[in-house]
C-alpha cells in the first residue's frame, strides 16, 4: 500500500558526484545522496548516465549496474535494499 497522497513521477532524472537528481511531476525537485546506493556511488560517471526510466515515471534503473530506484522509495528515504548480510558459523 502506498503512503504517498498523490502519485508523481519523475519528469527529469540527473546525476552528478554526490547526488541522483529527480524533478518530479508536481513540481519538487529531489536530490538523494549516492552514498544511499553503492552501485551508483561505486560507478563511474559514464554508468550512473546510462539509466533508463520505468514505468511511465515511476522507477529507475540501470541495466549495466543492476540497479533499480523507485520514486517512490526515493520520497520514502528508501536506500539500498540489497544489503549483504554474513552468516554467522556454528
Amino acid at each position: 500500500m502506498s503512503t504517498l497522497i498523490k502519485p508523481v513521477s519523475a519528469q527529469k532524472i540527473w546525476l552528478d558526484d554526490d547526488y541522483l537528481w529527480v524533478s518530479l511531476s508536481d513540481g519538487r525537485q529531489l536530490a538523494t545522496p549516492l552514498s544511499y546506493f553503492p552501485r551508483l556511488l561505486n560507478a563511474t560517471k559514464e554508468q550512473r548516465n546510462e539509466f533508463e526510466v520505468s514505468g511511465g515515471g515511476k522507477g529507475i534503473h540501470w541495466d549495466e549496474l543492476d540497479e533499480d530506484i523507485s520514486v517512490e522509495g526515493l520520497l520514502l528515504g528508501v536506500g539500498d535494499q540489497t544489503k549483504h548480510h554474513k552468516s554467522k558459523a556454528s
